[in-house]
């Protein structure tokens, strides 16, 4: 571990279907352990979150997210979201991928604080398993 001096134990709860996908991961990545794994996927987690933190200015882009269609309230949570920044979504595509789940691809622009707030509210609702949010900056 580079830059890592001292280890704390710590204990989760996760849903076996996702611990198998991670395990399925981990074996074909060739880890040693889920321990290493799960450090990893924090590291990873941490770049993207310091990633996202530096979007600033005028900026245009795409949200991408993926959601399961089936949990209760999360369709009208979701439109609400959306409703309430209008003004910075342009456009939004929506595509079933299977009975219950969907991808949404949302063409987004203004100030970058307020597509990371954007973001980050879909990115919180129980239900959304993935957001991705890309964008570049807007030039004069």
């Amino acid at each position: 571990m580079s830059g890592d001096t001292e280890l704390s134990r710590i204990g989760i709860s996760l849903p076996k279907n996702l611990l198998d996908k991670f395990d399925e991961i981990l074996s074909l990545r060739g880890y040693s352990s889920r321990s290493e794994g799960i450090r990893d996927s924090i590291r990873s987690y941490i770049t993207h979150y310091q990633w996202i933190s530096d979007v600033k200015g005028e900026r245009q882009g795409v949200i991408t997210m993926v959601y399961d269609h089936d949990q209760r309230g999360l369709l009208q949570t979701l439109t609400e979201i959306q409703h309430q920044y209008a003004h910075n979504i342009q456009a939004s595509l929506h595509s079933h991928v299977t009975q219950n789940k969907c991808l949404e691809v949302i063409l987004i622009r203004g100030d970058g604080a307020v597509l990371k707030d954007i973001t980050e509210r879909l990115m919180a609702q129980k239900g959304v398993e993935a957001v991705k949010l890309t964008t570049i900056p807007v030039e004069g």
